[in-house]
């Protein structure tokens, strides 16, 4: 007779629901143009691998999302769709936060901080994979 598994940790549970979350948000993002999707599935991707081997797995070989996650994972690839959405979402926060909201010009100015940190570091990732360049022979150094 087999034991029945061990009963959820709360870290687990937690990382569960977070990966739901994030999976959800997503979801919505992929419908929503200001909304990015591979962000939050990345972020999913992490909570699944941290409460589900199953969830894991089944995102990272998903027919619409597991392609961008394993370029990701392998190349980190942030494809040039994914940056103009995630560059557009910090753009509106930023005049949202400095226009609409009367944040006192410290939180204003970190604000600035954190976008700007983030966007230097969407902008810095490669948008494809770097394709392998074949050598021909006559680069071969050897001929006359």
């Amino acid at each position: 007779m087999q034991s029945a598994p061990p009963p959820p940790t709360c870290k687990r549970v937690l990382f569960l629901g977070l990966g739901w979350l994030f999976f959800c948000l997503g979801v919505v993002g992929a419908f929503l143009p200001v909304m990015p999707t591979t962000v939050f599935m990345i972020m999913a991707l992490w909570a699944f691998a941290n409460s589900s081997r199953n969830l894991h797995t089944w995102l990272y070989t998903h027919e619409k999302f597991g392609p961008a996650l394993q370029q990701w994972d392998r190349e980190r690839v942030i494809p040039v769709h994914a940056k103009l959405a995630a560059l557009g979402g910090m753009l509106i926060s930023l005049i949202y936060v400095t226009v609409f909201s009367g944040a006192p010009p410290l939180a204003i100015a970190a604000a600035v901080a954190f976008i700007a940190f983030g966007a230097v570091y969407v902008i810095s990732k490669p948008s494809r994979i770097a394709q392998a360049v074949p050598v021909s022979q006559n680069d071969n150094n050897d001929t006359p």
